[in-house]
């Protein structure tokens, strides 16, 4: 039996060594922009959540990290970071968890920003397909170099 839980505040710095590994491999796909220690950070000074995977026996198979998001016109649940191991065996309690946490604070949706394959991961749960995010490179030097 899977289970999924919100760490409370006061446990986040004790657990985190559990859910690191999680923490650092989901970094890797942000492409310089956190790390480990960043994410951290986000949990413990911004508001951000960590939810956690555990087998019956106690082990963390997978970690969450969200937000929530106050948009003009509405409020959603940002999964900002998920990491782990066998995703296929938490996810169903994981993303149940969170919809009901959602729909407590007056969510009304569950967004993430990640790579095309969490499409396929979440096909079977309602998932939608809004847009994608793309990276442009910056000039090879600042605006002085237009007026010089």
């Amino acid at each position: 039996m899977m289970r999924a839980t919100l760490i409370p505040e006061d446990h986040v710095v004790r657990m985190w060594p559990r859910v690191l590994p999680f923490m650092e491999r989901a970094a890797e796909y942000t492409y310089g922009r956190y790390d480990a220690n960043d994410i951290l950070d986000s949990i413990v000074q911004y508001n951000h959540h960590l939810w956690v995977a555990f087998t019956a026996s106690g082990e963390v198979k997978g970690a969450v990290v969200t937000v929530f998001k106050q948009y003009p016109k509405k409020k959603c649940l940002d999964l900002t970071f998920v990491g782990g191991d066998d995703g296929l065996e938490w996810k169903a309690p994981m993303l149940r968890m969170l919809q009901h946490w959602a729909r407590d604070n007056e969510c009304e949706g569950i967004e993430s920003s990640g790579r095309l394959g969490w499409g396929r991961a979440l096909k079977d749960d309602g998932y939608k397909f809004l847009w994608q995010t793309y990276e442009l490179p910056v000039a090879d030097t600042g605006l002085g170099a237009l007026h010089g």
